[in-house]
C-alpha cells in the first residue's frame, strides 16, 4: 500500500493548493425585461418568472 516516506510540509501543500480559487458568477442580461441574472436560471421579474427572455410562469397575485 502506498505510503509517503516524508512529512509533507505546509508550505509546500499550500502552493500546491494555490491554483484552487474561487470564481465570480456570470451574470446575463435577459433579452426581453433587461434584467441581470445568472446563466441558466430562470429570474422573476414583475411578478413572472423569464427564462431565456419567454415567461415561463405568472404568480398567482399577478391576475388579481
Amino acid at each position: 500500500m502506498a505510503h509517503p516516506k516524508r512529512k509533507i510540509s505546509k508550505t509546500r501543500r499550500d502552493k500546491r493548493r494555490t491554483h484552487y480559487k474561487a470564481v465570480m458568477p456570470q451574470i446575463a442580461t435577459d433579452p426581453t425585461t433587461g434584467e441581470a441574472h445568472l446563466y441558466h436560471r430562470a429570474h422573476w421579474h414583475e411578478g413572472k418568472l423569464y427564462y431565456r427572455g419567454q415567461i415561463v410562469l405568472e404568480s398567482a397575485g399577478a391576475e388579481a
